[in-house]
């Protein structure tokens, strides 16, 4: 069994509980979870959910469950926090024994209801927040700098304390393991429990985690800058970005010997915009010379305009067109926004002015003092030795096609630990991968359809850590080809014998 440093702080939360010590050790009926008196929290309900019973807001069918308690509540752990949270409990019987924590996207402020939902299926105790505001607008952090902490990241934390005890309360015991599972936004909530609060889970899977937040808001304004003329107009559309995506396919497909629409490792491909030089006159399959010059200026990323300094790394070769069906792509970011994505940020939180004009941004001073003022909204620290002392165990991995968060950012970040921690401490606890052909936590062309959870049990529960990910292309439900994800550096190579859509046919290894 795991040593469960919490229990004393959590115990000592508890003030008073509705109902005897006997009660209490056999676990408290769902029903009476409400009756909880936690400082700083409100449990405002707690119900049983019969099978199939839960619809979740906005829809009309059903999610399918299993009957399940549901309590909710509001934690205020500042006199200007409203973070509203959720727990849901398997029945007694068909609970695993384990806690699990899944994350949020974007800046939305709302309840991961499918998350919950499968959490549930799993026989986990689940629980999510809306990080401590409603819906998706930033205007919430105007002159509330506590509400910015809590999104950035004191409402996970919070609620993942408040949940816990719940757990202890509604089944008679604590839980073995805590698992936290999050991807984008869930994804820089899950570095930043493990930065910040190391006690919290014994096993954190972080995708695409964008914990370089700060990066990449200013980043996202000079991507804008570079693809927009100066009256605010995009200068690519879809069918040219869809154009470059095709062409640099087409040269790199084949790099890692198999074709398969797929360009395995972005950083190997030779492709140079400029072959694509219209030379008569222009259309969607030929590009201008500004169009050349902007795309180039979002492959290099951005640097400090005075030191040279990077600030944010580029977008991938091959991540221009992908995924266009589902919002993904240069497009839904970096082209169509009418003002650069999620520069409200810096509007609202840094300025407090709803008239800031983002052209004005300063990529030297107006980062520095972003960086001093609000650097609470990043979790960029490499030194993960308090999580990893405790036994904890990191799966990290991100898409190379992913045009929201770059994949080379990932890459820095997971570099950065290595040069803090040391080959040797770091492969003690952490396993990096990179899915080629992924968009953003999902989509694009690649193997996108994979289940980290069975190998960080393994890891966490019986020592083992994994050696490779399984993964799938899935279309209509049915898998296309299958492959194998290798922790970084590793890559997935065919071996030239068998189908290469079969990853048995393939080992993972290091290219030098």
């Amino acid at each position: 069994m795991k040593r469960l440093d919490y229990k004393t702080l959590l115990l000592s939360t508890v003030l008073t509980i509705a109902c005897s010590t006997q009660a209490f050790a056999a676990g408290t009926p769902c029903d009476k979870l409400s009756a909880l008196t936690i400082p700083d929290v409100t449990v405002t309900s707690a119900g049983q959910v019969p099978a199939n019973g839960f619809v979740s807001p906005g829809q009309q069918a059903p999610l399918t469950l299993p009957a399940f308690c549901r309590v909710q509540g509001v934690a205020r752990p500042t006199s200007d926090s409203e973070i509203r949270f959720e727990v849901w409990l398997p029945a007694a019987a068909a609970w695993n024994g384990k806690f699990q924590g899944v994350g949020t996207g974007g800046y939305d402020g709302s309840i991961g209801y499918n998350a919950l939902a499968e959490g549930v299926r799993r026989g986990y105790a689940v629980t999510s927040t809306d990080m401590g505001h409603v819906g998706g607008d930033l205007d919430f952090g105007q002159n509330h700098p506590e509400k910015v902490i809590d999104w950035a990241h004191r409402a996970m934390h919070v609620t993942t304390e408040t949940a816990k005890l719940i757990v202890r309360n509604s089944m008679g015991r604590w839980p073995d393991y805590s698992y936290f599972i999050g991807c984008a936004t869930g994804g820089h909530q899950s570095i930043a429990e493990v930065q910040r609060y190391p006690e919290d889970y014994d096993g954190v899977i972080a995708g695409d985690p964008a914990n370089s937040r700060l990066q990449e808001i200013a980043a996202y304004i000079w991507f804008w800058k570079a693809l927009h003329d100066e009256k605010g107009a995009p200068i690519l559309n879809q069918a040219k970005l869809q154009t470059i995506t095709n062409a640099a396919t087409a040269l790199c497909d084949g790099d890692d010997g198999v074709k398969d629409g797929v360009i395995d490792d972005p950083r190997r491909c030779k492709f140079d915009p400029a072959a694509l030089l219209c030379k008569g006159g222009e259309t969607d399959a030929c590009l201008t010379q500004p169009q050349i010059d902007g795309i180039k200026k979002v492959y290099a990323g951005l640097r400090n305009p005075r030191t040279g300094e990077p600030i944010f790394p580029g977008f991938a070769i091959g991540s221009e067109g992908y995924g266009a069906q589902a919002g993904q792509g240069w497009g839904g970011f970096l082209v169509n926004p009418k003002i650069p994505m999620r520069s409200e940020a810096y509007t609202y939180w840094l300025f407090h002015d709803p008239n800031w004009d983002f052209r004005t941004f300063d990529f030297d001073k107006d980062f520095a003092y972003a960086l001093k003022q609000i650097g609470d909204v990043s979790s960029t620290d490499p030194n993960l030795s308090a999580f990893k002392n405790r036994g904890g165990k990191l799966l990290m991995y991100t898409g190379w096609s992913d045009a929201i968060l770059p994949g080379e950012d990932v890459i820095e970040y997971y570099e950065s630990i290595r040069k803090a921690m040391g080959a040797q401490n770091t492969d003690a606890f952490m396993r990096f991968f990179i899915v080629p052909g992924m968009g953003h936590c999902s989509g694009g062309p690649g193997p996108t359809t994979f289940d980290m959870l069975p190998a960080l049990e393994q890891w966490v529960e019986k020592g083992t850590p994994p050696q490779n990910i399984p993964a799938s292309r899935v279309v209509d439900g049915k898998a296309q080809h299958t492959r194998l994800l290798c922790p970084y550096p590793q890559v997935a190579r065919w071996t030239g014998k068998g189908s290469s859509d079969d990853r048995a046919n393939f080992v993972c290894k290091v290219e030098r």
